[in-house]
């Protein structure tokens, strides 16, 4: 993970690139995107791993002796710093990988080569890297990361990482976030201190609604159980995709107006007096009851079908009308954004929210995803509101993770300031699993 630098740099670093109490000693000047890595693989590889584009961080020449991970429902998003390879250029790069969590001893396998990497090029005993953990599997996996891999685990609260990783991109990372309209659909922020509040709509398996109004002040304030899992499972059922990328590849060729009810087929034009345009969407999936009603009728007038013999599947099945895969995938997407959007649209009213950001893997930089949240937005606001979107939108509660980590008594007062009082320190958690471990 680390090109060894001499021992005077490395205590001397540690002083150096810290930013705030509470947070690892990460460097940040100069950080930007690395884009078009021809040594990034596009799909994924044999292990299982998707990788995300990396963030350069030129000025950090720490060592960094902990990963982080964050488990979730469908997806393990991992986060490591690694130095340069190849090169004697001071600084390297956050790496942002995820692997489906139904195969998570993918996952560990990779960060079992990681750790063997680190003791080898620091010299270090292994147990001196650490995986900083959050999400559901953080508990769910728990035993198995320290069985497998022998380091210690600290898991840290979800909705803080999420937090803390959102605040990070946006304060300090350079073409990170970004807003979309048909005619600039990647305007990019700039980084920028003064953020809130906000409502962070963090879409993974489930929806969850988070507002803001501060440094680790926040409170969730709503949800929905139709997310990304929603999505996956229908389609999983509807069209035999067997993962999410590929459902987005055959939504992306779908036309959804093959299945859903629009306002024009209702009112063969624009309903201007309520500003619905003919092309939207009155009911997903609208069409599916009348064509197959229709079909069955066309049947039964040609003797192919009657309401009292329906069974030779052979006739039933000619008679009924054909839906592609991939309608019926553009279809549920909308469906799914709409009500997202729309539910997004209504907390952030309540609770006076201008600014809203979208993350989770359900995103994963889809036009179509993000253009349909984005009207949402801007429709149910009349443009009063604003819609935000990360290129790391899948890795906020990872992120989060790894900042979370700390150098041992390191700070003023030996701990976290910022803590709400009882939480537990990273420091607190070592100490206390340390003996457990021992046993009594």
């Amino acid at each position: 993970m680390n090109r060894r630098l001499p021992l005077e740099r490395k205590a001397s670093s540690i002083d150096q690139t810290i930013l705030s109490p509470g947070t690892v000693s990460i460097n940040v000047k100069g950080a930007f995107i690395v884009d078009d890595d021809p040594s990034r693989p596009s799909t994924p590889s044999d292990d299982g791993a998707q990788h995300d584009t990396d963030i350069r961080l030129p000025n950090h020449d720490a060592v960094v002796s902990h990963v982080a991970l964050d488990i979730g429902g469908s997806l393990a998003k991992l986060v490591y710093f690694s130095h340069e390879p190849n090169s004697k250029d001071l600084g390297g790069r956050l790496n942002f990988l995820k692997f489906e969590t139904d195969r998570i001893d993918r996952c560990l396998d990779f960060v079992k080569g990681l750790q063997d990497e680190f003791r080898r090029q620091n010299g270090s005993r292994t147990g001196s890297m650490s995986i900083m953990a959050t999400g559901g599997g953080a508990y769910k996996f728990y035993n198995d990361m320290k069985r497998f891999l022998g380091i210690k685990v600290l898991r840290e609260d979800e909705m803080d990482c999420l937090i803390m990783g959102l605040d990070f991109f946006i304060t300090e990372i350079p073409r990170e976030v970004f807003t979309y309209s048909d005619d600039d659909p990647m305007h990019f922020q700039q980084p920028r201190a003064n953020i809130y509040p906000y409502l962070l709509v963090n879409i993974g398996s489930g929806v969850s609604m988070i507002k803001v109004s501060g440094r680790r002040q926040f409170e969730r304030i709503g949800g929905t159980s139709l997310g990304g899992g929603t999505l996956w499972g229908l389609l999983s059922l509807l069209t035999g995709a067997r993962t999410f990328d590929e459902m987005l590849k055959m939504a992306e060729a779908g036309d959804n107006t093959a299945v859903d009810m629009l306002v024009g087929d209702i009112y063969g034009a624009d309903y201007n007096k309520i500003g619905l345009k003919s092309t939207a969407i009155a009911s997903s999936f609208g069409k599916v009851f009348k064509m197959k009603r229709e079909g069955e009728n066309q049947a039964e007038d040609h003797g192919g079908l009657s309401h009292e013999n329906r069974e030779d599947d052979n006739d039933a099945s000619n008679s009924q009308p054909s839906f592609k895969k991939e309608d019926i995938s553009r279809s549920l997407l909308y469906a799914i954004s709409n009500n997202i959007g729309q539910i997004a649209y209504l907390q952030s009213e309540k609770h006076t929210l201008a600014h809203i950001y979208f993350g989770g893997s359900f995103i994963r930089g889809h036009r179509q995803t993000i253009q349909t949240l984005a009207y949402a937005i801007n429709f149910w606001s009349q443009g009063a509101k604003k819609a935000y979107f990360l290129r790391h939108e899948g890795y906020l509660g990872s992120v989060g993770a790894f900042l979370k980590r700390q150098p041992r008594n390191w700070g003023r007062r030996n701990s976290f300031e910022e803590y709400p009082a009882g939480r537990p320190t990273v420091v607190q958690q070592e100490e206390e699993e340390d003996v457990a471990d021992r046993g009594p």
